[in-house]
């Protein structure tokens, strides 16, 4: 779905489990160089705690990426010489949520009126 904000940049929540650790370990030693040459930083790695409130089903891992905007986003995601890499993602963990936020200065835009 292509949001109005498509030029700036994007969060990208990926919240999953370790299926299988080799799979996911040769993902992951590619991963962030690749993740950067195609314009995005991960801003935060977590293991999962606990659960607080609400009815998603944890998952063991968290890992939020910012991207220059969904542009570079779907690069990453697209780019024929990673076509050896995303599934060692895909392979190597299970229950993926991967989600995409647009990045706000604050929540005034969400609570207006009409938003």
């Amino acid at each position: 779905m292509t949001q109005p904000h498509d030029e700036g940049p994007v969060y990208a929540l990926n919240l999953f489990d370790v299926a299988d650790r080799e799979e996911y370990l040769a993902y992951s030693r590619r991963s962030p160089k690749e993740v950067a040459a195609h314009g995005g930083r991960v801003v935060a790695l977590g293991r999962f705690r606990e659960s607080v409130a609400g009815d998603i089903e944890p998952r063991t891992v968290m890992i939020v990426v910012e991207w220059e905007s969904r542009a570079a986003f779907e690069s990453y995601r697209a780019d024929p010489a990673l076509a050896d890499l995303h599934p060692h993602r895909e392979n190597g963990s299970s229950a993926y949520v991967w989600h995409l936020f647009d990045r706000l200065d604050d929540l005034r835009p969400l609570l207006r009126p009409g938003s």
